[in-house]
C-alpha cells in the first residue's frame, strides 16, 4: 500500500499506543538566552495533545523546531522513529501542518487548490482528495473560488490539504484564531473526527483553554521554555489520582451533618456554608455510599451531591503561577 492510500484504523491499531512524535531534550538557544530548554514529550497515534503555555513560553518555537523550520541547538525530534535532524525528508513526509495561516490561490476553486498540491506530492489519488474533502465537510464548496470562503472554510481547506498525503501527525498552531463560536465548535468536531477515523496524532496549540479541555486527551504545559507538566484531561487531579474526590453535600441540617461526618474515617470537612445548607468534604470515591447511609440513619435529609472538578483554567493557573496569558 503506497503512502497516499487510506489507512484503515482498526480498534487494535488505536489501542496499540504507537508513539508517533518524540521530542527528546530539545533546546533552542539564541545568544545567552534559552528560548526552549531541554524539552521532552511524546504523542501517540490517534490522540489530540494540546501545547499550552503563557505568552513567550516557547510554544511556537517548539512547533517550528518540530517541523524543521528552525534548527535546534540541542536534542532531536523523531517522527515515526525518523530524525528531523538527520533524516529530514523521511521524517517530514509523516507530517501535515498549518503553522501560520493556510495560504491558497484565491482566484482558484477549492478543488483546483487541492489539485495544485497533488501535483507537488507523489501518490495522491482522486479518491484521496474526495476522502479528505468529505472528512472536513467541504463537499459542497469545492467548486467555489477560495476568495468566497469564510475563514472557517479556509481553515478546513488547509487541514484537507495537510491530510492529502496521509500523514501520521497533524500539527496546528492556533487553528481557531479568528473563528466565531460556531466555527470553533465545528473545528473541534472535525479534529476529533480526524483523530478517531484516520488514527492521526494531532498536536495543537491554542489560547482557548476551554476548547483545549473539550478537544484534547492530554496537555503539555511549558513555561519559559521548560516542561511544567504533562497531564491527562478528564479526571486527573491529585485527589482523584489518590482515589479521592471533593464533593458538596446539600442537607437539611448542616450542624447535625457536620457532627456526624467528623466521626467518620477517611472524611475531611473542607467547608461549611450554612446559608446554602452545604457541607464540602474530601472523601474516597468508594466511601460515598457509606456517607449517604450514615446521614440517612441519623435522620439527615440529603438533597444533592455535587462533585467539584477543577477546570483546565484553574489547573493552568496553578501550573504557571497565575499567568493566564496562554
Amino acid at each position: 500500500m503506497n503512502k497516499a492510500e487510506k489507512h484503515v484504523v482498526t480498534s487494535s491499531d488505536k489501542g496499540s499506543g504507537q508513539v508517533v512524535l518524540q521530542v527528546n531534550g530539545v533546546t533552542k538557544q539564541i545568544g545567552r538566552k534559552r528560548i526552549v530548554d531541554k524539552l521532552s514529550f511524546d504523542i501517540h497515534q490517534g490522540e489530540i495533545v494540546g501545547l499550552l503555555g503563557p505568552n513567550g513560553a516557547g510554544k511556537t518555537t517548539t512547533i517550528r523546531m518540530i517541523v524543521g523550520l528552525i534548527g535546534m541547538t540541542e536534542g532531536d525530534v523523531l517522527i515515526k522513529g525518523e530524525s528531523i535532524k538527520h533524516h529530514f525528508a523521511r521524517a517530514i513526509s509523516e507530517v501535515g501542518g498549518i503553522i501560520e495561516n493556510p495560504e491558497f490561490y484565491p482566484y482558484m476553486t477549492g478543488y483546483d487548490n487541492l489539485k495544485q498540491y497533488q501535483r507537488m506530492a507523489k501518490g495522491i489519488t482522486e479518491e484521496r482528495i474526495a476522502e479528505v474533502v468529505k472528512l472536513v465537510g467541504l463537499q459542497d464548496a469545492m467548486k467555489k473560488r477560495v476568495k468566497a470562503y469564510s475563514l472557517g472554510m479556509r481553515q478546513r481547506l488547509g487541514i484537507a490539504q495537510a491530510l492529502l498525503h496521509n500523514p501520521s501527525i497533524l500539527i496546528l498552531d492556533e487553528p481557531t484564531n479568528g473563528l466565531d463560536p460556531a466555527g470553533i465548535r465545528e473545528m473541534r468536531d472535525y479534529l476529533k473526527t480526524i483523530a478517531r477515523e484516520e488514527g492521526i496524532a494531532i498536536l495543537v496549540s491554542s489560547h482557548l483553554l476551554s476548547e483545549m479541555e473539550l478537544m484534547c486527551s492530554r496537555v503539555v504545559v511549558i513555561q519559559e521554555g521548560k516542561l511544567v507538566t504533562v497531564r491527562s484531561l478528564g479526571g486527573s487531579s491529585a485527589t482523584e489520582e489518590e482515589g479521592q474526590v471533593q464533593v458538596i453535600l446539600r442537607v437539611n441540617d448542616v450542624e447535625q451533618a457536620k457532627l456526624r461526618l467528623v466521626r467518620m474515617e477517611e472524611i475531611r470537612i473542607v467547608g461549611i456554608d450554612t446559608e446554602r445548607s452545604q457541607v464540602t468534604v474530601t472523601v474516597r470515591d468508594s466511601y460515598i455510599p457509606r456517607v449517604i447511609d450514615a446521614l440517612r440513619n441519623e435522620g439527615i435529609a440529603l438533597y444533592r451531591i455535587e462533585e467539584i472538578k477543577e477546570s483546565l483554567e484553574d489547573e493552568f493557573l496553578k501550573w504557571t503561577g497565575g499567568d493566564l496569558s496562554a
